[in-house]
C-alpha cells in the first residue's frame, strides 16, 4: 500500500457492516454498487485496494488501476479473478476461505427443505387465493400438488468436502438423513459421511449439494449426461458457481420431469438475465 496518503479502497458491492468498518480503519473506503467493469474503470483508477465478492475481476481492470497494489474476494475461491494478470502486475490476491461457510451451509439446508415441501408453489398458491378445499383431508392436499417431502431418511450427496460441504453434511445428519460424499482431494471422509464415487452418489442421493470451486475440470459437471444419472425425483442445490452446472441442461430436466427441482444463488452472469429461462 502506499504510505504517503490513506488507501482507497474500493468495493464492488456492500458487504457487512463490521467487515465496512474494518476496512474504514485502514482507509478510505468507496462503494461502487456495481460489477460491471466498463463502469469501474473511473474508481479503479484510484484505488489501492479493491475488493470483491463474486464478481470476475478481468486483466483490463487490474489494468486500469495503476495504484492497485491488492484484490481481496470476500469468499472462497478465485477461479473468477485473472491470476496471470495480477501477478504480472505486482496485485496480491486474497481470499476468505471458510469465512461464509456457516452462512452457507445453513442457506443448503433452506434451499434443500424449501424444494422438498414445495414451497414456493404453496406460498404462489396461497397469494392466488387458491386454498385446497376441506385442507384437513389428504386428497385436496395431494390434489393441490401440496404434499412434500420429508428429507430425514433420504440420502443427501456432498460434492466437495470443504468446509461448506461438511457444514452441510453436519446440519443434514442432524435432521436424520444419510450423508454420501465426493472429493477428489479428500482421503479421509469426515464423521458421519461416506465417501463414494461421484457415479454412485448421482444415483443414490435424493439430494445433491455441489461445494467445488470452478476449474477446468469442474465445467459443466453436472451435464445433460451426469443429469441422466440422478434419480428423477432428486434434488440438486447449486451453491458452488454457475459454471458447475450446465443450466440448459437443468432446465431440460426440469420441464421433462427428470428432475424434481434445482435450487441455485449462483448465475453467469451476475446479475442474470431477466429473460434467462430458468428464473421463469
Amino acid at each position: 500500500m502506499r504510505t504517503d496518503v490513506t488507501p482507497t479502497i474500493l468495493l464492488t458491492e456492500p458487504i457487512a457492516a463490521a467487515g465496512l468498518a474494518l476496512l474504514r480503519a485502514a482507509g478510505d473506503v468507496h462503494i461502487a454498487h456495481t460489477t460491471d467493469p466498463a463502469a469501474l474503470a473511473g474508481p479503479l483508477a484510484d484505488a489501492d485496494a479493491l475488493v470483491v465478492r463474486s464478481s470476475p475481476v478481468t486483466a483490463g481492470m487490474l489494468e486500469a488501476a495503476p495504484r492497485l497494489r491488492v484484490v481481496g474476494r470476500h469468499g472462497a475461491g478465485l477461479d473468477g479473478i485473472d491470476l496471470a494478470a495480477a501477478d504480472r502486475l505486482g496485485i496480491a490476491v486474497v481470499a476468505t476461505p471458510g469465512a461464509n461457510a456457516e452462512s452457507v451451509a445453513e442457506f443448503v439446508i433452506l434451499a434443500a427443505l424449501t424444494l422438498a415441501r414445495g414451497t414456493p408453489a404453496a406460498v404462489a398458491a396461497l397469494a392466488r387465493g387458491d386454498f385446497p378445499a376441506g385442507r384437513s383431508l389428504p386428497s385436496a392436499v395431494v390434489a393441490a400438488g401440496l404434499t412434500g417431502t420429508m428429507l430425514t431418511g433420504r440420502t443427501l450427496g456432498v460434492v466437495g468436502l470443504g468446509a461448506i460441504g461438511r457444514g452441510v453434511a453436519a446440519r443434514a445428519r442432524a435432521l436424520g438423513m444419510t450423508v454420501v460424499g465426493y472429493d477428489v482431494a479428500v482421503t479421509a471422509a469426515p464423521p458421519g459421511v461416506r465417501l463414494v464415487e461421484l457415479d454412485t452418489l448421482l444415483r443414490t442421493a435424493d439430494v445433491v449439494s455441489l461445494h467445488v470451486p470452478q476449474t477446468p475440470q469442474t465445467t459443466g459437471l453436472l451435464d445433460a449426461a451426469a443429469l441422466t444419472r440422478m434419480r428423477p425425483d432428486a434434488l440438486l442445490v447449486n451453491t458452488a458457481r454457475a459454471g458447475v452446472v450446465d443450466h440448459t441442461a437443468v432446465l431440460a430436466a426440469l420441464d421433462a420431469g427428470r428432475l424434481r427441482g434445482y435450487a441455485v444463488d449462483v448465475f453467469a452472469p451476475e446479475p442474470p438475465d431477466p429473460d434467462d429461462p430458468l428464473l421463469h
